[in-house]
């Protein structure tokens, strides 16, 4: 059991939730991040968490003065941050790059990538400060950070960039002892990806169900990454569906 606190934002569904309830269940303090109050109790409740070991803060990553007041709230109730999970996410519409919208992109561009940036930034200024000093930052990038799928320029774009941005907190976090890491997910059996198995198309233009694996298998690889002291650290592990096309994809 540790004492660590840790913040996860979209913690209200899919592997947000996940991850929360691992971290609860092992014993640390967490700060659950995400639009919807209700869907932070329900993850609160589903741990049967104490009041004194979890706190809800219904955020919005994409709005700089929510991002503030939320860590804001996690230093008030815990007194520092030994982990940020960086997991908020969109999708946009699976129409051609062409006749995607302006606004399309850019809900996802705030979400995927400025968010997390504006996580980052807060992180940092808790962990440099603290005593001991540092902590760790979690970022949840996809295969997609790797290869895309067919009409999904927004959120290739943007977990590419989630790459860019792991590897730049590593470097910059190293004098304040902070580790940055990167999960990349392959086919998670969520509500974003329970289309997967219905059928998603391929490369080759085709219609084909994809298998999918339980989320609580990305929970046991965040926990992992997360007690790992911070002389050491998983830089990036991708986590999958065995037999997925990934491995021969594109």
């Amino acid at each position: 059991m540790t004492s660590k606190v840790a913040l996860v934002t979209g913690a209200g569904s899919g592997v947000g939730r996940s991850v929360t309830l691992a971290f609860l269940k092992d014993g640390y303090k967490v700060v659950l991040a995400g639009r919807r109050q209700d869907a932070l109790a329900e993850t609160i409740q589903l741990a049967g968490a104490s009041a004194d070991q979890a706190l809800a803060v219904p955020t919005d990553v994409t709005d700089p003065n929510s991002v503030r007041a939320l860590f804001e709230a996690a230093k008030a109730r815990f007194g520092r941050l030994d982990v940020l999970f960086n997991n908020a996410g969109v999708s946009a519409p699976g129409v051609p790059l062409e006749d995607l919208t302006f606004e399309q992109w850019k809900a996802v561009v705030d979400t995927n990538l400025t968010g997390p940036f504006l996580c980052t930034q807060e992180a940092i200024r808790i962990m440099k400060d603290q005593d001991p000093q540092g902590g760790r930052i979690i970022n949840n990038g996809s295969i997609s950070a790797h290869v895309p799928r067919p009409n999904s320029a927004p959120y290739t774009a943007t977990k590419h960039a989630i790459t860019g941005l792991t590897r730049s907190t590593s470097l910059d976090g190293r004098k304040y002892n902070i580790a940055c890491g990167q999960v990349d997910i392959g086919n998670a059996a969520t509500d974003m990806a329970s289309k997967m198995a219905k059928g998603v198309p391929q490369a080759d233009g085709s219609i084909k169900p994809e298998p999918l694996m339980d989320a609580a298998h990305v929970a046991s690889t965040v926990l992992m990454m997360a007690s790992l002291p911070l002389d050491a650290n998983v830089q990036f592990v991708t986590v999958m569906a065995t037999n997925m096309p990934f491995i021969g994809r594109g």
